[in-house]
C-alpha cells in the first residue's frame, strides 16, 4: 500500500527526554486515580456488591448478570481449559452454537483475559475490577491524546482532570457500567484521533492501523462509532491548521484512510463472523427513533440525573464550563474557537436528526438505550476544553460568557423531570469549584496550583460519584437484578459437575433458571442461550419444540421435558421445586446417543402442535392430549402447553408454578407438573388469572412414558455405537447396515459440513433444524465438523491486510535510499500542528514535547 507516500518523509522527530515525559506520565496517572476514586468510591457507597460494608444492590443488572458475566464465566473456562467447546465452539449453549461471533461481540476485548487470574466463583468481582480498569484506560488515553494535541508546559495536571472527566461522563457511569464492552469505544475514541493526530505529522505508520485494528476487534460496535467521530476531529483539525496546504490535508486524510482500513482488515477474521452471525441470528426488537425531548437532552449534561433513552453528556462542570467558554477565550485563533464550538454544537444535532442518528448507528436503531453514540460527544466537549485552557486560563469575559450559555443549559433543563434533588446543588458547588480553581491557576504559584488542583479534582469526583451512586440506585429499581455468586451457584455446579458425562449425555442446569445463560455460568450442555447472536433456526426448532423465551426470543430457556432430553441426548439435569426450593438432580433412565438414524422419507416439517412436533421429531407416538378440564389419564405425564399465559398454573390443589408468556416479548415454556393420579379434581390445571382469551388455546399433554421407553430404546440400538466430540467436531462410528439419515442431536446452524466414510465434507442437510447426513449403501463413519461462516474469507482479508501493512515501511525504506534529497527535508507543521512557533501556551518557554 504504497500510493499514499507523496511527499518526501520529514526525518524523525527526537525522542522526548525521560524528564520530559516526567510530566505527561504524571498527568496520565492523575487521570487514573481520579477515575478510580470516582468509580469505587461511589459503589462502596451506593452498597453495590462487590464494594462497601453494606452491599444492599447487585451490580449484576440487565445484561451485565444475564449476558456479560456468564459469558466471562465461559471464558475463564476456556483460559483454564475446563471448557466444553473452543473458539469456534460452544457445546454448553443451546445444545451447540457458534462461539467466534460471541467472542468477538462480548470478550475481545484484551482486558477481558484478566478472568483468568480470579478464581471462578468471583467472577463477579472479576467483571467488576475489567470495568473499572477499562475505565482507567480510558481517561489515561483521553489524556495522552490532549497532551499530544497542544502539550502545555504548565499545568499539565488539568488535561489529568480533563481526561478524568471523559472517562466519568454520564454515559461512562450510567451506561456502560454495566456493558462492560461498551468501554472498549469509550478507549477507542482518543486512540483512534491519536492515529488521525499521526498520519497529520507523518508519524507511526505501523502503530496506527494496528491501535484501529485492536479498537475494532476489541468491540466493533462502539468502534464503528468511535471511527466516525475521531474522523471528524481529524479533519477539524486539518481546518485550523493554517500552515498546511490542500495537498498536505489530503496526504493526511488518505494515510488515515490507510490506517483505518488496513486496521479493519487486521480485525477481519472478527469482523466478518460477527456480521455474518448477525445474519443468521433470530431478529430482535426494531424500533423507530423518536427524538428525546430538549430539556431532557439538557438535563442529561447536569450531575444527578438517570434516563435510560437520553443521551448521558455529563462531564462534571469544570470540563463543561471550559468547553462554553472556549467561544469566548480570545487568546485562542478564532477559526479554533468556533470550529470546536461548532462541531460539539453539530454533533449534538446530529443525535435529534434521524439520518444522522441511523449514520452513528451503522444505519440500524438499536434495541435498548437509542443513544449509545453519546461517548463520541463527550470526548470532543473535553477536546474542545482542554483547547480552550491549553491557550492560558481564560480570563473573567470568557468565564462569564461560558458561564452564561451553561446557565441557560441549566434553565432549559429545569422543565425536564429527569432533575433530581441533587442535580442544582451539584452544579452549583462545580461551578463554583470549577471557577475558583481556574482563578487560583491564573496566578501561577506553586501553592496555588496545588489547590487549583485539588478544587477542580474534589469536584470532578463528588459530581462523577454522586451521579453514579445515583444511578446504581436508580437501575437497581428499574431493572431486573442478578445475584453475584453465592452457596445457590455452588450447589448446582456442583450437581450438574457430579452427574457430568459428555458426550455419553449431556447434562442440563435446570430449567428454573438464576440467568438466561445457565449453562456458560453454572457448567453442562444445556438448552439455555441469550445472546445478540441467538441463531434463528435455533429459536425456531425450540419454539416448535414448546421451548419458552424472553427478550424476544434471543433468549432461550431450557425446556424440562423428557421427549425433548431423549432427543437431545440429555441424560441428567437440575431441577428445582418452587421458588426457593432445594436442587435436585434428576437422570433419565436410559438415553439415545448423541447420533441417532431415521428413516428415509420424505422431508418433514413441524406443525403448530407443540407435542406432535416431539413426536415427529422423536419419530414415535407418545403423546395424548387434552383441555385443562378434562385432565390427564391416570399414570401418564402431565405437561401444560400455554404460552401466551401471564401469570400462575395449578395442578389440583399443588402449588402454584409461574408462567411468563406475552407475545412479542415473551412465551412461556411446556411445563411438567408430575404424573396424573388419574380422574377428578386433583388431576385438573386450573390458570390464574382465568378468562383470558391467549388462554383458550392452552392444552394439556399427557405422556406415556412406557411408549417414551420403547421410542427410546429404537434410537439406542439402531444409533451411533461410539461418538467422539472435539472442540468443533463429532465423529460417529455406526452400526453395521446402518441407513436413512444420521441425525445429530444439535441444531443445523450455519457452518456445519459432514462426510461420510472418510469422503470431503459438504454443507450439513436439516432434519427438522438438526444437522443431519443422508447415508448411502455402506456407511461406517460419519463426522461432521464447524467453521462459522465469515471466518474463511474474513482470514483471507487479514492476510492480506498484514502483507499490506508490511509494506509500509519496507517502502518507506525504499524511497529514502532512492532519494537522497528526502532525507534531508524538513519537518513542517505537519508534525508541529499549528501555531507551532508560538511560545508555550501557559506564557513559558517552548514545549520540549513538540518535535
Amino acid at each position: 500500500m504504497p500510493i499514499l507516500e507523496a511527499a518526501p518523509a520529514p526525518p524523525a522527530a527526537p525522542a522526548p527526554t525521560p524528564a520530559a515525559r516526567r510530566p505527561r506520565t504524571r498527568a496520565a496517572a492523575l487521570s487514573a486515580l481520579i477515575t478510580l476514586i470516582a468509580v469505587c468510591g461511589a459503589d462502596a457507597v451506593a452498597g453495590v456488591i462487590p464494594l462497601g460494608p453494606l452491599q444492599r444492590h447487585t451490580r449484576s443488572i440487565n445484561d451485565l448478570g444475564n449476558q456479560f458475566v456468564p459469558f466471562h464465566a465461559h471464558l475463564w473456562d476456556l483460559l483454564h481449559g475446563r471448557a466444553e467447546g473452543g473458539l469456534l465452539l460452544n457445546w454448553q449453549s443451546g445444545y451447540g452454537t457458534s462461539f467466534l461471533p460471541d467472542l468477538g461481540t462480548y470478550l475481545s476485548s484484551p482486558f477481558a483475559l484478566l478472568v483468568g487470574v480470579f478464581p471462578r466463583d468471583r467472577i463477579d468481582l472479576a467483571v467488576y475490577v475489567i470495568t473499572v480498569l477499562k475505565t482507567a484506560a480510558a481517561a489515561v488515553a483521553m489524556t495522552v491524546l490532549l497532551l499530544a494535541l497542544r502539550p502545555a508546559v504548565r499545568h499539565r495536571w488539568a488535561a489529568g482532570v480533563l481526561g478524568a472527566s471523559y472517562a466519568l461522563c454520564g454515559w461512562s457511569v450510567l451506561e456502560s457500567t454495566y456493558n462492560p464492552m461498551w468501554l472498549d469505544g469509550l478507549i477507542a475514541f482518543p486512540l483512534l484521533c491519536l492515529v488521525g493526530h499521526w498520519a497529520r505529522a507523518r508519524r507511526r505508520p505501523v502503530l496506527g492501523p494496528l491501535v484501529v485494528a485492536l479498537a475494532w476487534t476489541a468491540n466493533f460496535y462502539t468502534a464503528y462509532m468511535a471511527t466516525l467521530g475521531a474522523g471528524l476531529v481529524l479533519l477539524l483539525l486539518l481546518t485550523v491548521d493554517r500552515d498546511a496546504d490542500a495537498r498536505e490535508r489530503i496526504r493526511a486524510v488518505l494515510v488515515a484512510a490507510r490506517s483505518v482500513a488496513i486496521g479493519i482488515g487486521l480485525s477481519a477474521p472478527v469482523l466478518f463472523t460477527v456480521y455474518l452471525g448477525t445474519k443468521h441470528a433470530h431478529p430482535g426488537w426494531v424500533r423507530e427513533f423518536a427524538p428525546v425531548s430538549w430539556p431532557d437532552y439538557l438535563a442529561r449534561t447536569l450531575p444527578g440525573t438517570y434516563s435510560f433513552s437520553s443521551p448521558a453528556v455529563f462531564l462534571g462542570t469544570g470540563a463543561l464550563l471550559l468547553a462554553c467558554a472556549l467561544a469566548f477565550h480570545r487568546a485562542v485563533p478564532r477559526r479554533e474557537r468556533y470550529a470546536w464550538s461548532g462541531l460539539a454544537v453539530a454533533v449534538a444535532l446530529s443525535f435529534q436528526w434521524k439520518p444522522t442518528h441511523l449514520a452513528w448507528h451503522a444505519f440500524v436503531t438499536p434495541n435498548g438505550s437509542p443513544y449509545r453514540q453519546t461517548f463520541v460527544l463527550c470526548g470532543i466537549l473535553v477536546i474542545a476544553a482542554w483547547t480552550c485552557l491549553s491557550y492560558g486560563v481564560p480570563g473573567r469575559r470568557a468565564l462569564l460568557g461560558g458561564g452564561a450559555v451553561l446557565a441557560l443549559i441549566a434553565a432549559g433543563a429545569a422543565f425536564s423531570e429527569l432533575i433530581s434533588a441533587w442535580t442544582y446543588p451539584l452544579l452549583a458547588l462545580g461551578v463554583a469549584a470549577a471557577a475558583g480553581a481556574l482563578l487560583l491557576a491564573r496566578r501561577g504559584r506553586r501553592g496555588l496550583t496545588l489547590a487549583a488542583l485539588t478544587l477542580l479534582a474534589g469536584a470532578q469526583i463528588a459530581q462523577a460519584g454522586v451521579t453514579q451512586a445515583y444511578g446504581d440506585r436508580e437501575r437497581a429499581a428499574r431493572m431486573d437484578g442478578y445475584p453475584a455468586w453465592d452457596a445457590a451457584h455452588t450447589e448446582r455446579a456442583a450437581l450438574e459437575a457430579g452427574a457430568a458425562d459428555w458426550p455419553r449425555y449431556r447434562t442440563d442446569p435446570g430449567q428454573r433458571q438464576i440467568t438466561n445463560n445457565d449453562p456458560l455460568l453454572l457448567g453442562g450442555e444445556g438448552g439455555a442461550y441469550y445472546s445478540s447472536l441467538t441463531p434463528e433456526v435455533l429459536n425456531r426448532t425450540m419454539t416448535a419444540l414448546g421451548g419458552g423465551w424472553t427478550s424476544r426470543g434471543r433468549a432461550l430457556q431450557s425446556l424440562d421435558n423428557p421427549v425433548t432430553d431423549a432427543i437431545f441426548s440429555v441424560g441428567a439435569r437440575v431441577r428445582v421445586p418452587g421458588k426457593d426450593g432445594a436442587p435436585s438432580l434428576v437422570r433419565a433412565g436410559a438415553t439415545p446417543p448423541l447420533v441417532t438414524l431415521r428413516p428415509s422419507g420424505p422431508a418433514p416439517s413441524y406443525g403448530t402442535d407443540p407435542f406432535r412436533n416431539q413426536e415427529l421429531l422423536l419419530g414415535a407416538r407418545v403423546y395424548t392430549t387434552r383441555t385443562l378440564a378434562q385432565g390427564c389419564p391416570a399414570g401418564t405425564g402431565i405437561f401444560l402447553w400455554a404460552p401466551e399465559h401471564f401469570g400462575t398454573a395449578r395442578l389440583g390443589d399443588g402449588p402454584a408454578v409461574e408462567m411468563r408468556g406475552g407475545a412479542p416479548s415473551r412465551r412461556a415454556p411446556l411445563i411438567p407438573f408430575g404424573t396424573s393420579a388419574g380422574p377428578g379434581r386433583a388431576s385438573h390445571v386450573t390458570l390464574s388469572p382465568a378468562g383470558r382469551s391467549a388462554d383458550r388455546s392452552a392444552e394439556l399433554g399427557c405422556l406415556d412414558r412406557a411408549a417414551l421407553a420403547r421410542a427410546v430404546d429404537r434410537l439406542r440400538t439402531t444409533g451411533a455405537t461410539r461418538v467422539s466430540v472435539s472442540d468443533s467436531s463429532v465423529r460417529a462410528d455406526l452400526p453395521a447396515g446402518a441407513a436413512g439419515t444420521a441425525v445429530f442431536a444439535m441444531p443445523r446452524i450455519a457452518g456445519w459440513a459432514c462426510g461420510v466414510n472418510g469422503a470431503a465434507a459438504v454443507p450439513a442437510a436439516d432434519h427438522l433444524g438438526l444437522v443431519a447426513v443422508p447415508l448411502p449403501a455402506g456407511a461406517r463413519v460419519v463426522e461432521c465438523g464447524f467453521r462459522p461462516p465469515g471466518l474463511r474469507s474474513g482470514a483471507a482479508v487479514g492476510g492480506l491486510s498484514a502483507l499490506a501493512l508490511l509494506t509500509i515501511p519496507l517502502w518507506s525504506r525504499l524511497r529514502r535510499r532512492s532519494s537522497p534529497s528526502g532525507a534531508r527535508g524538513t519537518a513542517r507543521s505537519a508534525i508541529h500542528g499549528p501555531h507551532a512557533e508560538s511560545r508555550g501556551p501557559w506564557g513559558s518557554a517552548p514545549d520540549p514535547y513538540r518535535s
